[in-house]
């Protein structure tokens, strides 16, 4: 849009870290952020901490003011881990055609938002494979009921029981003996992503992990 061309050059990008122009998050400072040492869940794999500023300003970016370049720089750091971890899950596990499925919004909060911003990462992810190793799929997971955020809740055990029930696996699609990625920006509890994980384990799945940029 006309718009964002002159937004752009009026309010040039620059690195949330050192406010270098020229991106969002700029390589030296993505190598320099926290990686996620805290205690998670041993299927989902987080590649920074939460608390780190950088991370935390970068994905506020992504999350509330749709800056599209953070996705893709999202991507390409996440998007070499992804292909270790699951080179392992191969090997271990005999793991085959894996779905990369981002985690959906309910449809209130994504006409609020008027975008996923999880799923603009899994896109430009896809981007970056080429659909070499990953098939995306936007639809066969939903969020069919809204719930208070996640944010506002500390307790595991009220997160999980606050998403009970809140997804589901479309109808029309077969997920049995599937392999299944889920994706999100961030994990603290690991409730939604268990919940999500749950409902595709139910339905059929063969083996679910979750990747999350930070924890």
């Amino acid at each position: 849009m006309i718009i964002n061309t002159i937004l752009d050059f009026l309010f040039p990008l620059r690195c949330v870290g050192c406010r270098e122009s020229g991106s969002y998050l700029c390589d030296k400072c993505a190598h320099q952020i926290r990686k996620a040492e805290r205690e998670n869940l041993e299927w989902v794999y987080s590649l920074y901490d939460y608390r780190d500023p950088v991370i935390k300003k970068a994905l506020w970016l992504l999350k509330y003011k749709n800056k599209k370049p953070v996705a893709e720089t999202f991507a390409r750091l996440i998007y070499g881990i992804m292909l270790e971890e699951i080179s392992e899950l191969v090997i271990m596990k005999n793991w085959q055609d894996p779905v990369l499925i981002p985690i959906p919004l309910s449809k209130k909060r994504l006409r609020e938002r008027g975008y996923n911003q999880t799923e603009l990462i899994a896109k430009a992810i896809i981007k970056v494979d080429q659909n070499q190793n990953f098939k995306l799929e936007t639809t066969w997971l939903r969020k069919v009921k809204e719930t208070p955020r996640q944010a506002h809740i500390k307790n595991r055990n009220e997160r999980l029981a606050n998403l009970k029930g809140s997804f589901e696996v479309s109808p029309t699609i077969n997920v049995t003996g599937r392999n299944i990625i889920l994706l999100d920006d961030v994990t603290t509890t690991g409730a939604t992503l268990s919940e999500a994980r749950k409902v595709l384990k139910n339905t059929g799945a063969r083996d679910v992990v979750a990747f999350t940029l930070a924890h």
